[in-house]
């Protein structure tokens, strides 16, 4: 009797065991076929952090009821938008274009004057072959994989961030609702943490890109390169992207400034540099003084795992979804652990 008792035990530790792996295999195969969406979500989140964050300022100023602040923030921040791009609409799509028509004459002078020298010339048989340009073309498509199309990414994260910001009491309670009555309160005290981190880092990113957009802008016009507008823009919203979003910001900035010459170009290399270099010491850990503290390695790794995955939408969403990661980790692990 002993013996089939441990038998049957033994037999039920197989299936549960069995069950639960099965189990873990099927939500991560879920997540990766869903993880697009989920990236999707969390931008929407995002905007919604943006918008009760200034519902919230308003509110405290005005004194006005949450609901007349909210409609408010969401209204004023459209309509400024469309202000903006209605006010500055004309010259940014003059600069624009003719940025498209700059962009293949400035690469050709770039090619002309590397292959003055053998090593420019081995740099452009290199950048020229085939190999090369599938690679890059490969790059590019993942870098703008979307899951709905670009516009309907857009239409889903601004629309998601709506009835996010509109009714976010409702979503965090139905995600509450999920954990055992025992782990409840713990869940609700981790999404309002959660939230908290990712307002004060969506603060500092914004003020970060500002000052960005400022200094490249003020730099650019004294150094008198054309198209000053679109390019310090594109280096403000880049910014939000880091380690590549500057990166990408410089390469047409330095191309169109090699029009006039190697000597203007070095001069928006070195002012681009020189920005990221006070955005990155002086801006950055001020605004993440009270945050949790992440690591510029394990960022770029997270990048480096997201991307491939989901294209652009990883590179810009690395930094905000590593820190949900370790403030998860921090509450519901590492701070028991050092309780214990």
């Amino acid at each position: 009797m002993g013996s089939n008792g441990n038998q049957y035990s033994y037999l039920q530790k197989v299936w549960v065991t069995a069950g639960i792996v099965a189990l873990v295999v099927v939500v991560v195969l879920l997540l990766k076929a869903t993880f697009n969406v989920l990236l999707l979500v969390l931008a929407s989140v995002l905007i919604a952090v943006f918008f009760k964050g200034l519902s919230g300022l308003i509110q405290r100023k005005t004194k006005w009821k949450e609901g007349v602040c909210t409609t408010i923030a969401v209204v004023v921040t459209l309509l400024l938008l469309v202000l903006l791009f209605w006010l500055m609409g004309a010259k940014i799509q003059s600069q624009a274009a003719q940025l498209s028509e700059t962009l293949p004459k400035t690469i050709e002078n770039a090619k002309a004057k590397l292959n003055e020298s053998p090593i420019g010339k081995k740099i452009v048989e290199r950048i020229s072959s085939p190999n090369a340009g599938k690679k890059a073309q490969s790059l590019v498509q993942t870098f703008f994989t979307s899951t709905f199309g670009v516009l309907g990414d857009v239409y889903v994260v601004l629309f998601l961030g709506i009835f996010f910001t509109v009714s976010p009491k409702k979503y965090k309670d139905g995600l509450v609702k999920l954990v055992p009555n025992k782990g409840r309160a713990e869940a609700a005290a981790l999404l309002e943490k959660i939230a908290d981190n990712l307002k004060k880092w969506l603060k500092g990113k914004l003020f970060a890109m500002l000052i960005v957009f400022v200094l490249t802008a003020t730099g650019l016009s004294i150094i008198g390169v054309p198209m000053w507008l679109v390019l310090a823009l594109l280096a403000g919203l880049l910014n939000f992207i880091p380690n590549f979003g500057p990166l990408l910001a410089l390469i047409p900035a330095a191309l169109v400034a090699l029009l006039q010459g190697p000597t203007t170009a070095l001069w928006v290399i070195g002012l681009y540099l020189a920005v990221q270099v006070v955005e990155s010491n002086f801006i950055t850990p001020m605004v993440q003084q009270k945050l949790v503290s992440i690591a510029p390695a394990v960022i770029i790794m997270a990048q480096l795992f997201i991307a491939p995955l989901t294209g652009g939408w990883g590179l810009v969403l690395a930094t905000p979804l590593v820190l949900i990661i370790m403030v998860t980790v921090q509450e519901l692990y590492i701070k028991k652990q050092d309780a214990a």
